[in-house]
């Protein structure tokens, strides 16, 4: 096996290497090999590109999203524009009465559980 010596690491990214080694009970030779794979499958397309299918896909569902109408739900997610905000809708007071008459309905001793 090759032995690699890494120089100059940043101590913030020493930190991190430390804390995942941590989160997952590796030590840090293991730790370090696990990232190095992820990374390179990662750069070698793995996880950051889509296929030709994937990316058809993504540009339809992309190009269906435009076509929403603007509302006050979700579809303004992402949207510039000065659509006002909606008013909140007020608090339901708090009825202490309600509150009684529940409790009034709760079986206590011997009722409860068929104890």
């Amino acid at each position: 096996m090759t032995d690699l010596v890494l120089r100059d690491i940043d101590p913030n990214m020493a930190a991190r290497i430390r804390k995942v080694a941590e989160m997952n009970g590796w030590t840090m030779h293991e730790t370090i090999l696990h990232l190095i794979e992820r990374g390179l499958y990662a750069s070698e397309g793995g996880a950051l590109r889509f296929d030709s299918k994937e990316s058809d896909v993504m540009q339809s569902v992309i190009a269906s999203l435009e076509t929403l109408p603007n509302d006050p739900g979700f579809s303004l997610i992402g949207r510039l524009g000065s659509a006002a905000p909606a008013e909140p809708e007020p608090a339901a007071e708090f009825d202490p009465d309600e509150l009684e008459r529940a409790l009034r309905d709760v079986p206590i001793g011997s009722k409860l559980g068929g104890v």
